[in-house]
């Protein structure tokens, strides 16, 4: 459901920073709608995931993720440098505070890609933050998509269609929806929705 939306203009206006969080089941579009947008428009950065898993072919350490050892993650637990963590499919995923508090300072807003748990943690911790829900069209072109990427035995393949269907349930919890039929008009709309919250965020 689209939020109602009054735009107030004052000359004296300072920007504030917005935390917009973005979640889809695997294979749902979010990555490429994040990477197609940080080209798109400025004063915006991804936070950058910690996670155990291994990496995929073609991902840089440091931009589609920070992969570390799980004894090093649970460190970094210990140390409270996560404002959420979860154990996914045998593998831990962390979004740092440091993140999101030096896009924050530096005036910039800054988008999280992380699942529904995490969502719930990153909204009670950022009361003011957004929320995105990638759609993908169907369950079918779901599974097609995932089929194609090819990484992931029999077994996970299963519990990931299983806990997509979760995740698509608990979409109503979000501010907005994008149903992802079509990558450039879902890019389009999410540009849209993050202009749209910036004219809402200013300091008066």
């Amino acid at each position: 459901m689209f939020k109602q939306m009054n735009v107030m203009t004052k000359s004296s206006t300072v920007k504030k920073s917005l935390v917009i969080v973005v979640s889809s089941p695997s294979g749902g579009g979010k990555t490429t709608i994040i990477s197609e947008t940080l080209k798109k428009i400025p004063g915006i950065r991804r936070s950058i995931s910690y996670t155990t898993r291994a990496m995929r072919e073609g991902e840089i350490n440091g931009k589609d993720y920070r992969f570390i050892s799980e004894p090093d993650f649970k460190k970094r637990i210990q140390e409270n440098s996560f404002v959420e963590y979860e154990k996914i499919f045998d593998n831990y995923y962390g979004t740092s505070i440091e993140d999101i508090e030096d896009a924050r300072k530096a005036g910039e807003d800054i988008v999280l890609s992380i699942d529904v748990k995490g969502a719930k943690k990153i909204k009670e911790k950022y009361s003011e933050s957004i929320s995105i829900f990638i759609m993908p069209p169907s369950i079918e072109e779901l599974t097609s998509r995932l089929k194609k990427r090819n990484t992931e035995c029999v077994r996970q393949f299963s519990l990931r269609i299983k806990e997509s269907a979760k995740e698509i349930a608990a979409s109503d919890a979000y501010d907005y929806m994008i149903v992802n039929n079509d990558l450039g008009t879902a890019i389009d709309e999410f540009i849209g929705i993050i202009e749209r919250e910036r004219k809402l965020a200013v300091k008066f």
